[in-house]
């Protein structure tokens, strides 16, 4: 059989993207891979060397893509990492860009930046399943996290790669896109030379179209194995993973002197957003009382984030609206400071911000004062409140390690330590599990299950996948597109 990636004793030159043994892999012609493996495991070193990231010692990696009319690996491999990038502004995106329409204008249109294609079969069916006929005209900084992944999507598939690399490509997507996405990638496959290479934490959802899978263990390839074979023998995750004393610990925190203890925690009234001649949110009228807990869903684009958006202040439109929180109507002379030290927030534009390459711990301390970066030096009861928390989440060995070498699912874990670290009276949870392995993502779950056990605290979770909701939500909200 023709091998199109064939790796000998792969060794990289620099010790610290090495795996823990040489790398011997085939990947052949029609082979469709799934490689999988826990948050940290090496998934994304393996991809970096299959795609020649990082050079090798002695052998370097070999490739045969004979059927296609180039010999150059970068026009027959596309990786798509989907760091949730927003276009060419990388260098600039800061937290809350995506809310201040006078930074639009410097943003490029989805249209101009969507490649050329000869297969105008290809262009439609793409255009079709993601719509981006409606997208053409929209600044990449204002595409919602689902939104912008259909884009990145789309403008690799219209380049005609010969592999195609997906680092977990599901996330994000709403459940009809998702099972979309799963048809469109068997027809390609199906109707093209094109190979899929999916890069999965969850595995849960391998698509039927994979032949084979590659596991990978503590920065160690295993053996490449029929994806039937792989699936009799996949390790079963347990119904809890949060051991009974850490959820003793949680449940048993003592509860600070400082909260509101207001009945009402958000109230919007005729709530409307618009981004030019776009609505996003149209007359809203929202109550959510004190511990409650709300399940926030919609399509790709309905508002979701903008609407948390508004709740935690970092929309400057938010200043016009009718919104109170925590009894306190917006504008009414609070700092909105003050109202943040009782909220705790991930999102994936945070986790997209995040581009500081600062100790893991500092990244969770800078949750006590609601910052990008820590700017105030730790003290000790605080570093002990961070290393408790860090503790909790099982992520107590990272503390040192500067957050920008953490794997991504890494980096989630350690966000979400940051939500907590406060005990915030009021929990935002935006897509929590983004990127997260099957065994972390039931132990968040069962920490969220234990938080929420206390008094009086109150969530919002917004989340595509219906399992991923906790046992403890009340309530639900479901956003439609305007």
């Amino acid at each position: 059989m023709q091998n199109i990636i064939t790796i000998t004793n792969g060794v990289t030159r620099n010790p610290v993207y090495r795996m823990r043994e040489p790398v011997n892999l085939e990947i052949g012609k029609g082979e469709h891979v799934a490689i999988v493996g826990a948050n940290g495991a090496g998934k994304s070193l393996l991809v970096d060397t299959l795609t020649g990231r990082y050079p090798l010692l002695m052998n370097e990696v070999a490739y045969d893509f004979s059927s296609s009319g180039s010999d150059m690996v970068c026009d027959n491999i596309k990786y798509i990492t989907f760091r949730d990038s927003y276009g060419d502004s990388d260098a600039t995106y800061y937290y809350q860009q995506r809310w201040n329409t006078h930074d639009i204008d410097d943003t490029p249109v989805v249209r101009d930046l969507l490649p050329s294609c000869r297969n105008e079969e290809l262009r439609k069916v793409l255009y079709d399943l993601f719509g981006v006929e409606s997208m053409l005209d929209k600044h990449i900084i204002l595409l919602s996290s689902g939104e912008l992944r259909k884009f990145q999507l789309t403008k690799t598939l219209l380049s005609d790669p010969r592999v195609l690399i997906m680092d977990n490509p599901f996330i994000g997507l709403d459940a009809k896109t998702r099972d979309l996405l799963h048809v469109l990638l068997r027809r390609l496959t199906e109707m093209t030379p094109l190979q899929v290479i999916l890069v999965l934490s969850k595995t849960d959802d391998i698509p039927e179209f994979i032949t084979h899978v590659i596991p990978v263990e503590d920065r160690h390839v295993g053996q490449k194995l029929p994806l039937q074979e792989y699936l009799q023998k996949r390790p079963e995750v347990p119904s809890r993973v949060l051991p009974e004393e850490k959820r003793r610990r949680i449940l048993d925190l003592p509860y600070a002197d400082n909260l509101y203890h207001a009945e009402h925690i958000v109230d919007l009234n005729k709530v409307s957003i618009r981004y030019g001649e776009r609505t996003i949110l149209k007359d809203l009228d929202w109550s959510v009382k004190r511990g409650e807990k709300w399940a926030l869903s919609g399509d790709n684009g309905s508002g979701k984030s903008t609407l948390l958006s508004l709740v935690c202040a970092d929309n400057p439109q938010s200043y016009a609206c009718d919104i109170s929180l925590f009894g306190r109507k917006r504008g009414s002379g609070e700092s909105i400071w003050e109202i943040k030290k009782h909220i705790g927030y991930v999102s994936p534009e945070m986790h997209r911000a995040y581009l500081k390459n600062l100790p893991a711990v500092d990244i969770v301390a800078s949750g006590l004062h609601d910052s990008i970066g820590l700017y105030k030096k730790m003290q000790e009861k605080d570093r002990a409140v961070c290393e408790w928390w860090m503790d909790i989440f099982g992520i107590a060995d990272l503390e040192n390690r500067n957050f920008l070498q953490l794997s991504s699912g890494e980096q989630r874990m350690v966000l979400l330590a940051r939500a907590f670290v406060k005990d915030p009276e009021l929990l935002i949870l935006d897509e929590p599990l983004h990127g997260l392995d099957m065994r972390n993502r039931r132990l968040v779950k069962d920490i969220i299950e234990a938080f929420c056990e206390r008094k009086d605290k109150t969530m919002i979770m917004v989340t595509h996948y219906q399992e991923e909701l906790p046992s403890v939500i009340t309530d639900s909200l479901y956003l439609k597109r305007n």
